[in-house]
């Protein structure tokens, strides 16, 4: 497909948290702009680079075998939203925030790039649809471990983060076997549970709790209970990081007040070992995976994914199509508009199939009978 003329220079950023991937998003987009005669030049630290001016061209040796590789070649930023960038603190303490979307635009300008193309999940692309309006083109393409962007049936990163996960948790079973423990496996997600859903029902674990699910503590506690009563000595809890009882709160590890997205959960695991110790005199241990599950070699489905995203943007690019977000639906690739997912996140639906599998086998979810 022959691009517009318009276009010569494709800047490529990578924004959030990182997650295996990234690299293989990067290759795709800069290998097929190159093949097309174009410039791919890539945007340091997400948005940051685009306010600070680090960008760089990128030849075909930067991008050659970085396929199998973890995190991202051009680094990332969770903090640097143009539009209320942090630039310091006042006498309070607190951050004092400008818009910096002339410093992006006058980047842009100087760079020459004719269309951004945006790695990154639900914050990246909210960032990205508020420079829609000063008209930048974009193309996004959607990633994060916790697959809660909007419209798109998974994204790249996910399939990886639950195949750590799900390592993590089979360790785990053969030390709880061995030492009869309640042992509570605190895994990230924020307010989505895909990732505990999957990982959880992939190692069979025997309590997955999700925050679309607020949970009853004492079914929990029964449940580990019961087990012992049949023969079954040990309990493995799957626990996404935004789980919470009926009725409470997530628990929040920390606030980081000059985050887009200041709010950060954790803590829960140990926080129902000490509830589950104490009310039913189990010995309970808590284990939190945290950032190993963003790292690593993709795994090979995540590779071919992440690259048919890549190409897929670059195909938008081509025929004209700017400012959309490249999705999966029912296994096709198709393109969403990037307001659509902005600002949204992709919880799990409560009649989801994969949650009456679970209550199939046996799986507690901490719900009260009905």
């Amino acid at each position: 497909m022959e691009t517009p003329r318009t276009i010569r220079r494709i800047g490529i950023l990578t924004g959030g948290g990182d997650c295996p991937g990234l690299n293989a998003v990067i290759r795709a987009v800069a290998k097929t702009a190159l093949n097309r005669g174009l410039e791919a030049w890539g945007i340091e630290d997400g948005f940051l680079g685009l306010i600070e001016d680090r960008v760089h061209l990128l030849t075909r040796d930067a991008v050659s075998n970085i396929l199998t590789r973890g995190g991202t070649i051009l680094g990332t930023s969770n903090k640097a939203d143009p539009a209320r960038f942090a630039v310091g603190t006042g006498p309070d303490g607190k951050p004092i925030f400008e818009d910096a979307t002339p410093k992006v635009l006058r980047t842009l300008a100087d760079r020459g790039l004719d269309v951004l193309v945006c790695i990154g999940g639900d914050g990246t692309m909210t960032g990205a649809a508020k420079l829609l309006a000063h008209g930048v083109r974009i193309v996004g393409v959607p990633k994060t471990i916790d697959n809660d962007l909007m419209h798109t049936d998974i994204t790249f990163g996910f399939q990886t983060a639950v195949n750590t996960a799900t390592e993590a948790l089979d360790k785990i079973h053969t030390t709880a076997s061995s030492h009869h423990r309640v042992m509570i496996v605190e895994i990230m997600g924020r307010n989505a549970g895909w990732l505990t859903l999957e990982s959880g029902l992939a190692s069979g674990s025997d309590v997955i709790l999700i925050p679309e699910i607020p949970y009853d503590l004492g079914v929990v506690c029964d449940c580990c209970v019961e087990r012992g009563r049949h023969g079954k000595a040990f309990t493995i809890i799957a626990v996404s990081e935004g789980a919470k009882p009926i009725g409470g709160k997530q628990v929040v590890t920390r606030v980081v007040p000059d985050s887009p997205d200041p709010i950060r959960l954790g803590g829960i695991a140990e926080v129902l070992c000490d509830q589950i110790a104490e009310r039913t005199g189990l010995e309970s241990r808590a284990t939190v995976l945290g950032h190993v599950q963003r790292g690593g070699t993709p795994v090979p489905a995540d590779r071919v994914l992440a690259t048919r995203f890549g190409y897929q943007a670059m195909e938008l690019i081509a025929a004209g199509e700017f400012n959309e977000l490249v999705v999966m639906q029912q296994s096709r690739l198709t393109s969403v508009s990037l307001h659509e997912v902005a600002g949204r996140q992709r919880l799990v639906p409560l009649d989801h199939p994969l949650l009456a599998v679970a209550r199939g086998v046996g799986t507690c979810f901490g719900e009260p009978a009905s």
